[in-house]
């Protein structure tokens, strides 16, 4: 509590005492609360664990104030906990009919949408895997999910803004398309509609699938394959820490009938087919940053602070594996030759992946760079991968109003009648909110990304993972050093707060 103004507050830095005289040991810091002068309570979550020392920059919980601005809707796509949706859209798809009359009030003077798009303006996100699922049965009706197409544009002044929103794959004339002119209500439904579908994706394909699911195959693959003194087994086994404990105890509390997720607009008769559909989709290219960042065009993008940072952990994590893999594969043939480490690729890429060849994920490596890049997205997707969708959770999703899991009402199919009362009706109950609120983490101790307890021997490995430890803490600072100078910082793929595996 505090006695003076405060202000807006923003961040809250947060060190546990280094001098204190107690035993050093970690204790779990959940939720700071501060209470204003003005009686406002504002929220910092932590969810670390802290040792003496630590210094930890917390981010308030103010996305209430700032969920039904447009820029931080769109800002979101880009730096919020589900930064693998957008792309560059250089034609629009045949099922959104945009026109230029539509959004010319908001382009640049004197420009189209088309010429933007030329330029490389305009960013779409398409949830077309959402389409047709079945979805929670509540009073007899089921709940809606909208398989959403929103179109963004990057204006002069390096903003990017949302620009029409479909909420739904097929256009009609109860199928609108929603602009930024509408009513405030309809664009705000409009974005609500858009944030449901946004937040179900993101914790079910990117960040379930995606992490939890694929490292859960990779752990699987080094447990049955790679004996315990293979070098890979020593490189790989820490990145495996606790992930299948972790997505046993996640299936019994969160997901299928009963239990969390069943209480969201997807059940758990809709979770199997979405996890069918993220199969499919998913490709060795996407879980590899730079590739990714490249097939969606976002290359140039500003103030794309997932992708800078991302792409910095890519590099460094390339780099030590070029290393270590280098040190005990000298030459392509015996990469070629190691039997066990063809037998565990040939198994993720049969059992993991279906024996999909269109995946393009590999079912032998023939030399030591394609070794390189696949033990590099095989360590980068279970630790800054992961810590991109699970770190901002608590700071973007427990404002009910901007990750509602569940939405009552369906899309309006006219524009105009839309009322503040109606999106009060949309939105989930207050019973529900709570559910979400309360939703099980599992915390374990953290070990941070770079760590190998007395897994290797040679001295020359061992000054590789120093090396490795020094210049992730270089990120570290730097990430910090920006941060400073960001009114919403992006702390997630600091390095000091990757878990070195999916162990949360």
């Amino acid at each position: 509590t505090s006695a003076f103004t405060l202000g807006f507050l923003l961040l809250l830095q947060v060190e546990k005492d280094p001098f204190h005289e107690s035993e050093a040991k970690p204790w779990f810091c959940s939720t700071i609360a501060v209470r204003t002068p003005e009686d406002d309570d504002v929220f910092f979550p932590c969810y670390k664990w802290l040792s003496r020392g630590d210094l930890v920059l917390l981010r308030g919980g103010r996305v209430s104030q700032l969920w039904k601005n447009d820029d931080f809707f769109a800002y979101q796509f880009l730096n919020g906990v589900n930064p693998y949706m957008i792309r560059r859209c250089s034609k629009l798809p045949p099922n959104f009919p945009v026109t230029d009359e539509m959004v010319k009030p908001f382009l640049a003077k004197g420009t189209t949408l088309t010429k933007e798009m030329e330029i490389g303006n305009i960013f779409i996100v398409d949830y077309k895997i959402m389409e047709g699922l079945p979805t929670t049965v509540l009073d007899g009706k089921r709940v809606p999910l909208t398989a959403a197409l929103c179109l963004l544009y990057m204006t002069n002044e390096k903003k990017l803004r949302p620009l029409a929103i479909q909420l739904g794959q097929q256009p009609s004339q109860d199928n609108p398309i929603f602009l930024p002119s509408d009513s405030e209500a309809d664009w705000l439904l409009a974005k609500l509609h858009v944030r449901h579908v946004d937040t179900l994706h993101g914790l079910l394909v990117s960040h379930l699938h995606n992490t939890h699911l694929v490292a859960e195959v990779f752990a699987m693959a080094t447990l049955r394959n790679l004996p315990m003194i293979h070098p890979l087994h020593k490189l790989l086994i820490p990145h495996h820490r606790s992930t299948l404990f972790v997505n046993t105890v996640a299936r019994a509390l969160l997901y299928g009938p009963g239990r969390f997720f069943d209480n969201s607009s997807i059940s758990a008769e809709g979770q199997v087919p979405l996890m069918r559909r993220a199969l499919v989709q998913l490709s060795y290219a996407s879980l590899c940053a730079p590739d990714d960042i490249a097939a969606r065009g976002l290359e140039s993008v500003l103030n794309f602070y997932y992708r800078d940072d991302a792409l910095r952990m890519w590099n460094v994590i390339h780099s030590f594996v070029t290393a270590v893999v280098a040190y005990y594969y000298p030459l392509d043939s015996e990469v070629s030759a190691d039997s066990e480490l063809q037998q565990w690729v040939d198994e993720i890429f049969n059992y993991g992946f279906l024996g999909n060849a269109a995946s393009g994920f590999p079912s032998s490596l023939q030399n030591v760079e394609e070794l390189i890049k696949y033990v590099t997205m095989l360590i980068f997707t279970v630790s800054a991968r992961h810590a991109s969708l699970n770190s901002g959770q608590m700071d973007y999703l427990t404002w009910i109003p901007n990750g509602p899991l569940l939405l009552h009402l369906a899309p309006p199919t006219a524009k105009g009648n839309t009322t503040m009362e109606d999106i009060l009706t949309t939105l989930p109950d207050k019973s529900f909110g709570s559910l979400t609120l309360n939703v099980s983490f599992v915390c374990l101790a953290q070990v941070s990304l770079g760590h190998y307890p007395q897994r290797f021997s040679e001295p020359a490995v061992l000054r590789m993972i120093e090396d490795f430890q020094a210049e992730l803490s270089t990120i570290s600072d730097a990430i910090v050093k920006r941060n400073e100078e960001l009114q919403l910082p992006y702390p997630y793929l600091n390095p000091k707060e990757i878990e070195n595996s999916v162990s949360i």
